[in-house]
């Protein structure tokens, strides 16, 4: 395998450490063959479960668990997460093996799992050093990002251990009366185009779409590239959020990360998640006709879903900015998060006014 621009741990950050000895004696009761000593790193970009590399002789592991000072209600379920992993490996070929589930919290004193690790390339803020992102390699990523998600809303929902991971009547009413309430459960700034995000989105609600299996975070960064071909997927990463609802509304998330050359400044500077700036991708506009052509599913009230997307981004950056106001994380990245909040609030504040989801300033 080609090594340039793979995706690396780093150390892991103060007040993030894992409890070495425990865990080494716990996963070598475990897991037999793992033997030697144990080393940890962190994959540091992540803004919600964190994420580690554990190496033990020659077996590397991906551990994820809880972070630090969370308190979201049915956020951060380590068996749930693995459950999905475990359901989607008999059915959807792009996800990490998982390994083990630890529910134990004497070992580290919340719950977390083990799983395989597909190394590869990830795009994250900034390209990787020595990877040259031409227009052409990223208009086939894109193009090759929305038909994946497309399959993912293909994959039988129905197969043992999915179906009972979601609730998918209600869905759109749920999310944005959900979404809501953890907005003002984690508030500390008044955001007026948030408020009236909020208003707007409650009183355009449209009918479900359909049901599917969806994955509610699906962007660049939680793609697994293949070095070789870095149009090629190799694994799909971060099924936290993974439900059975309305995939619509797993689209208009993705617009949501979707940021395009021309939309406002205070966008392209606070969601920097991803690389979709860069010339050759496809515009949300693009994108979204794409998924209608690769998944037969005709494109209604698609203002909706993109503005959706936005305040559901918005809240997630809002609870942990809310973390890191409470002192309960020191993760220096946290501290401008509200500018990303403003950010939400304002373009989907635009897009309502435009009656579309990309050319916003024309």
């Amino acid at each position: 395998m080609q090594t340039q621009g793979l995706d690396q741990p780093q150390a892991v950050r103060p007040g993030e450490e894992l409890p070495a000895e425990r865990l080494a004696a716990y996963l070598m009761a475990q897991r037999p063959e793992l033997s030697g000593p144990l080393t940890v790193r962190q994959f540091g970009q992540g803004y919600s479960n964190l994420t580690y590399l554990v190496q033990m002789g020659d077996h590397a592991l991906v551990l994820r668990r809880p972070p630090v000072g969370a308190s979201v209600k049915g956020g951060h379920d380590m068996g749930r997460e693995y459950r999905m992993l475990q359901a989607l490996s008999s059915v959807y070929p792009l996800v990490p093996r998982p390994l083990l589930l630890c529910t134990d919290a004497s070992i580290m004193g919340v719950p977390f799992y083990v799983m395989e690790r597909v190394q590869g390339v990830i795009l994250r803020a900034k390209p990787p050093a020595g990877l040259v992102l031409t227009a052409s390699l990223m208009q086939q990523l894109s193009e090759a990002t929305i038909d994946n998600l497309a399959v993912i809303h293909a994959v039988d929902h129905h197969a043992p251990g999915l179906a009972e991971l979601g609730h998918p009547a209600g869905y759109v009413r749920r999310q944005v009366e959900g979404w809501t309430k953890r907005y003002y459960a984690a508030h500390t700034d008044d955001v007026p185009s948030i408020e009236r995000v909020i208003r707007w989105l409650s009183d355009h609600m449209p009918s479900e779409s359909g049901t599917a299996l969806i994955h509610n975070d699906y962007k660049y960064d939680n793609l697994v590239l293949d070095p070789s071909n870095l149009s090629h997927i190799r694994a799909v990463l971060d099924w936290e959020m993974a439900t059975i609802g309305d995939p619509l509304m797993d689209l208009g998330t993705t617009l949501g990360y979707w940021v395009d050359p021309d939309d406002p400044d205070e966008l392209q500077q606070s969601l920097q998640f991803n690389l979709t700036t860069l010339p050759g991708n496809l515009h949300r506009t693009a994108l979204a006709e794409r998924y209608a052509q690769r998944s037969g599913r005709p494109l209604t009230d698609l203002t909706f879903y993109y503005v959706y997307g936005l305040f559901k981004i918005a809240v997630i950056v809002q609870q942990i900015y809310a973390r890191y106001q409470q002192g309960l994380t020191k993760d220096p990245r946290f501290a401008q998060l509200i500018l990303a909040v403003r950010a939400c609030g304002n373009t989907g504040a635009l897009a309502i006014d435009k009656r579309r989801i990309s050319r916003l300033l024309t």
